[in-house]
């Protein structure tokens, strides 16, 4: 004789397969998220292995005024503005003489328009001779520099500008295209 089948409550009946599929789907999710930081994390990396961080500073012993890169990417130059007295300088012909220095032989290197490498330091301006250089150094508080340049990854920074208190440092959306009266010829 055959035992009666037991009959299953009402409502009660368990759904494996409904189960798997959603816990399935819960962990498919958190791959997805996992993954999209894991990108996130690798770009904020990258970023960090390609940053470049230009700065300028007077080389006195080279009577020299230099660009340099002090971050460890490559940093390309989109522009580069001069001022003396709030005034648009064309080149450095022009700055010499509106600080009231006689004419003097230098010599120039090209920065707007150019990569600089990281750690690379490129001298702007060498006058060649001491005493000159020392008349330069104490005008050049009426010297302003602004250079805007990008990473390889096309993240671009401002440094420099025309506020006397503090050297701008600023992340720009993009390099501003100066005027036709800013355009300086390094």
């Amino acid at each position: 004789m055959t035992e009666p089948a037991v009959p299953e409550k009402p409502g009660r009946e368990r759904h494996w397969d409904a189960l798997a599929a959603v816990v399935a789907a819960l962990i498919g999710f958190l791959a997805l998220l996992v993954s999209g930081y894991t990108a996130y994390v690798q770009r904020q990396q990258v970023r960090a292995q390609v940053w470049p961080y230009l700065l300028t500073a007077n080389y006195d012993t080279e009577s020299a005024l230099k660009v340099l890169n002090k971050g460890v990417g490559p940093a390309i130059v989109r522009s580069m503005r001069v001022w003396v007295d709030g005034k648009p300088q064309a080149n450095w012909r022009a700055v010499i003489t509106a600080l009231g220095i006689e004419k003097t032989p230098f010599r120039t290197s090209t920065v707007s328009d150019n990569v600089v490498s990281g750690g690379e330091v490129v001298p702007m301006l060498v006058l060649s001779d001491n005493e000159v250089y020392r008349r330069f150094r104490n005008e050049s508080a009426r010297l302003d520099v602004e250079i805007c340049y990008c990473s390889t990854l096309g993240d671009c920074w401002l440094y420099g500008g025309r506020e006397k208190a503090k050297v701008l440092q600023a992340p720009v959306e993009r390099c501003p295209v100066p005027t036709a009266a800013e355009t300086f010829s390094d």
